[in-house]
């Protein structure tokens, strides 16, 4: 089987290392191109870009797939001896970009997909987020036959799992990565093998949700305990949990819920270290606050 990963995060390179333990290892790959990172600016690799190098793949790295990428190119004839209508599927984790319905359809057997969420619920870009704040016990993984619409393709097999009562996001996302790994290892001989058959999705049961931006994180602490807490789960890392004092922001940093109290035990206010919630509150009280 010849097949192109399309893919640029850190958790995209988990996907590979599986795939490289079974012995699938990717004819090509695809990922975003290297972009200023940090205070200085500094030209920084994407992670896939990284892993590719370490292990001999080649690569490109598009701005956008334009049309003559599809087939016989300049773009790929140096590298692969023909366009991407010679391999055989696709594999898509995290790329970050919209693929052209031309391209999903391309490969022999088509492209696939791996989602953080039990599909039709939580189409999008942050599922795993999204089954937090909903206060959902169970999700799980879809690996999915893509279609131009937004998640909406045929399932070929999904996982479930339950939602530890305290997991934050980053820690149920690594746990769905490692399940999405293994479906994807264990079920890629069947479709390749076209021993799978794909289960269309319910349409009736789309739910989608939003990607997280910065402003997302912040809240008003007189919200039900409840929401709070699953906000803090939720966010927490990125874009994290916080409030205003005054014109300063000021972070969650370490929080707990129990009997119905959301307690926040650590916060971090703009300009200052990390405190002692209580200490915080006294400041504000005797108006020691800066």
């Amino acid at each position: 089987m010849k097949f192109v990963f399309f893919g640029t995060p850190e958790f995209a390179v988990d996907i590979l290392e599986e795939l490289k333990k079974a012995g699938f290892l990717p004819a090509l790959v695809i990922t975003a191109p290297d972009r200023p990172k940090g205070r200085k600016l500094i030209l920084t690799p994407p992670p896939v870009k990284i892993w590719a190098e370490q292990n001999s793949i080649p690569y490109i790295q598009p701005e956008k797939l334009p049309p003559s990428a599809f087939g016989t190119s300049p773009l790929l004839r140096g590298r692969m001896g023909g366009g991407l209508d010679s391999f055989d599927l696709f594999i898509v984790v995290a790329y970050g970009k919209i693929m052209p319905e031309e391209l999903i359809n391309l490969p022999r057997i088509g492209t696939i997909n791996i989602h953080y969420s039990l599909l039709p619920k939580y189409r999008g870009a942050a599922p795993v987020e999204a089954a937090i704040l909903a206060g959902d016990r169970e999700t799980g993984v879809s690996v999915q036959q893509m279609e131009f619409k937004l998640d909406s393709g045929p399932i070929l097999a999904e996982e479930k799992t339950l939602i530890g009562p305290d997991e934050t996001a980053p820690e149920l996302g690594k746990r769905l990565t490692e399940l999405g790994a293994a479906l994807l290892v264990k079920i890629l001989p069947g479709i390749t093998g076209g021993k799978i058959n794909p289960r269309p999705q319910d349409e009736s049961g789309a739910i989608y949700c939003k990607k997280i931006k910065k402003e997302d994180g912040l809240v008003d602490l007189n919200e039900p305990a409840k929401i709070l807490w699953y906000k803090y789960r939720a966010y927490f890392g990125w874009p994290g949990l916080y409030f205003f004092a005054g014109d300063k922001r000021v972070i969650i940093k370490e929080a707990t819920y129990a009997d119905g109290v959301f307690l926040i035990k650590k916060v971090l206010p703009e300009g200052r270290k990390i405190m002692d919630y209580q200490n915080f509150l006294r400041e504000i009280k005797t108006n020691t606050w800066k």
